[in-house]
């Protein structure tokens, strides 16, 4: 009886873990949509020091919004960019760099404090506790990597390094994979149907597909900080030429893949439909096999969500990535890198038989 009540803690404080992993998933998923947001609307210099505590505190008085504003005069992007911007319209980019550091202090509360008290009270699995501040060091790491970025553009540039950027938002789509990851470890039996085997591949495309995706996240800065979303803004081809004629304009040769605009585009491009060949070859090997549950369903959903991405991404560039677009089009590659990792999970567990069960 004491052995079926501390089973039946155990899946409680599970169940309670899990829910808190999940919510600092979606606490991150909005980070990454803020973040968008901040960055498509040149607000991410607004701000122009790094105080991690008393920053949490916004001008309050007139006299405070002045003194921000003056110091927002000070560099690059206002004396080329903004020069002559109002009150008002400072404000504007102030509060969207001002949310997306606030948020990244709540996520960091949110993590920390129930942490300890899941430690303190004895609700994490044995060996978890490890890994939970492994995750809350990488979200620190995070802010001091922002302001990097942030550091990066208030000198002898009018914008962040892209590859900065590309570092903050890897970093940060890491850090939604290892929540995801995470809580999809406390799962109870997730009744994953083995009607017939998977393909001996299937790990191994499974993971290949994250790691494509984390790619393109990557490559995806690099599209942003570079402005290449705006190279060409046709489709499918470039210029009229599916390999344009300027994706090599650069001498060395190699410099073309990080420096210039087309190339970066194009690389983009070609990643998106790899992994979107890749993710159907893999869904249609799994369907093949007779495999039913949660395997052959999520199969079918990371399918759909690579089409939706790419879909999505043609749409945005065809409308020369305007905001809201722009905003969707990061938002919803958290939401595939999401679905991937969860695949990826459901795939390794359902071949090593770790965790199976059948309806």
């Amino acid at each position: 009886m004491a052995h079926a009540a501390m089973a039946m803690d155990r899946t409680d404080a599970d169940r309670v873990v899990q829910a808190w992993l999940a919510s600092i998933a979606m606490l991150v998923l909005l980070m990454i949509i803020v973040g968008g947001a901040t960055r498509l609307t040149d607000s991410g210099l607004s701000i122009t020091e790094w105080k991690p505590i008393l920053g949490a505190i916004p001008p309050l008085t007139e006299a405070h919004w002045l003194e921000a504003l003056e110091k927002y005069r000070q560099i690059p992007e206002y004396q080329i960019v903004n020069k002559g911007m109002s009150l008002d319209e400072f404000k504007f980019i102030y509060w969207w760099e001002w949310g997306h550091r606030f948020l990244g202090r709540i996520i960091g509360l949110a993590f920390a404090l129930p942490l300890a008290i899941f430690a303190w009270r004895g609700m994490l699995r044995p060996g978890a506790l490890p890994k939970y501040l492994g995750v809350l060091a990488l979200g620190g790491l995070q802010g001091a990597i922002g302001w990097y970025m942030v550091s990066s553009g208030l000198v002898d540039r009018i914008d962040v390094s892209h590859y900065r950027l590309a570092l903050h938002l890897s970093v940060a789509f890491l850090i939604l994979g290892l929540l995801v990851w995470l809580a999809m470890d406390l799962s109870d039996t997730p009744g994953i149907i083995r009607s017939a085997p998977l393909p001996a591949n299937a790990v191994a495309v499974a993971l290949i597909i994250v790691l494509i995706v984390f790619a393109q996240v990557a490559l995806g800065a690099f599209v942003a900080g570079l402005k290449a979303g705006l190279a060409y803004n046709t489709w499918p081809l470039m210029n009229g030429q599916f390999i344009p004629d300027d994706i090599f304009a650069m001498s060395p040769w190699l410099i073309n893949f990080v420096e210039n605009a087309v190339t970066v585009q194009f690389n983009h491009r070609l990643v998106a439909y790899i992994v979107v060949a890749l993710g159907l070859w893999h869904c249609v090997s799994i369907l093949r096999s007779g495999t039913s549950g949660e395997v052959r369903s999520s199969a079918l959903l990371l399918a759909a969500g690579l089409l939706a991405q790419m879909a999505l991404g043609i749409v945005t560039l065809l409308h020369a990535v305007p905001i809201g677009l722009g905003i969707a089009h990061q938002g919803f590659a958290a939401i595939v890198l999401a679905i991937a990792v969860r695949h990826l999970w459901l795939v390794r567990h359902a071949t090593t038989g770790q965790v199976s069960r059948v309806r």
